[in-house]
């Protein structure tokens, strides 16, 4: 939630974005999601990648860190 408040990107709440990933990526439906999962899932698939590279972008962080 810090991340996407200090990018301006916060079309989605944190419980929002998390119910995304599971339900596209969570293979066998076991509510857990394993590093392997994770990354087959975000490579296969556009839109996540995309939402992911958005709500994790530290540009922005780094850039209130340095300017205190």
């Amino acid at each position: 939630q810090a991340i996407q408040a200090i990018n301006g990107y916060s079309s989605m709440s944190a419980e929002e974005f998390t119910n995304i990933v599971f339900q596209k990526i969570d293979v066998n439906n076991d509510g857990e999601l394993t590093l392997e999962e994770f990354m087959n899932g975000v490579e296969s698939d556009d839109y996540l990648m995309e939402l992911i590279t958005q709500s994790f972008d530290l540009s922005n962080v780094l850039k209130v860190i340095q300017n205190g």
